[in-house]
């Protein structure tokens, strides 16, 4: 494959090998001893987080020297301070936002769904986005106005004419609002309900049709960027439970709910509309 020249846009076939490379040669390796520990925040880190940003970092910065990298296990001043730069400058060259290993819990307890999430984000909009699942060898990726692919291959999010109370959803309850959550675990309006432990496949998931539904109160920006791109440019929808488009080019928790297909995505928002007293 070859070298980009200096100051090139980023490839996405390109920067889907470099991530899925990075994740086998640092992350499938720890599987077996994860050795977690928890961070000031009280998420859990290991030491296959820290050695794939590190080397995300550093293969990125080989090969767009330009573009800086945000990633998860960097300091909030840091990351703030590379947000701030990137909104001030729609003209410059963009960030990187890596989540070096989504699904950390997963991967310290041994349940095979983890992988990590890059992002590149240019002018305001998430142009490129890519997801490994390294535990199945699946790489879903997008770039903006380009499509969406699963292993270079095209995914659609397809059209499943399922009714609203035959779905399959995708939910993460603990970071709903406590009135919502109730509403959805009394009067489910829903067939039945999974959580995988992992935000960015989340947003993959539905986008490959294994979810109908997606629903989560507050994630990161390197949670959702790479995800929501590839779902969008799947043909799904999203948005957040206020109504707003999930990304707003800032570290902003949101939430989201998203549906691959336009019409179920509609009885979903109408259900929320006529329960979600406290949506945001």
């Amino acid at each position: 494959m070859p070298m980009p020249t200096p100051h090139a846009l980023p490839d996405l076939a390109l920067v889907s090998a470099l991530l899925r490379n990075a994740a086998r040669a640092e992350i499938l390796p720890r599987a077996q001893s994860p050795d977690p520990r928890l961070k000031a925040d009280g998420t859990w880190v290991t030491d296959a987080d820290l050695a794939m940003q590190t080397r995300v970092q550093h293969e990125l910065a080989a090969l767009w020297p330009h573009i800086p990298l945000l990633g998860e296990e960097m300091t909030a001043e840091a990351q703030q301070q590379l947000m701030a730069k990137e909104a001030a400058s729609p003209d410059g060259p963009g960030l990187w936002v890596l989540d070096p290993l989504d699904g950390t819990s997963n991967f310290s307890a041994g349940l095979p769904v983890f992988g990590p999430s890059l992002a590149w984000i240019q002018g305001g909009r998430v142009r490129l986005g890519v997801v490994v699942d390294v535990m199945r060898d699946e790489v879903f990726s997008a770039a903006l106005g380009a499509g969406a692919f699963l292993n270079g291959q095209p995914l659609r999010a397809p059209a499943t004419q399922v009714p609203l109370s035959k779905t399959i959803a995708c939910i993460d309850f603990k970071r709903l609002s406590a009135p919502l959550a109730t509403q959805l675990a009394m009067r489910p309006p829903y067939s039945s309900q999974r959580s995988i432990g992992s935000v960015a496949l989340d947003w993959c998931w539905v986008a490959a049709g294994r979810f109908h539904l997606y629903l989560h109160g507050s994630q990161g920006l390197w949670d959702y960027a790479a995800g929501g791109l590839i779902l969008s440019e799947a043909g799904g929808h999203g948005q957040t439970l206020a109504g707003e488009a999930v990304f707003n080019n800032t570290l902003e928790k949101r939430s989201a709910v998203c549906a691959g297909d336009a019409g179920l995505f509609a009885q979903c928002t109408h259900w929320l509309t006529e329960n979600d007293r406290v949506g945001r």
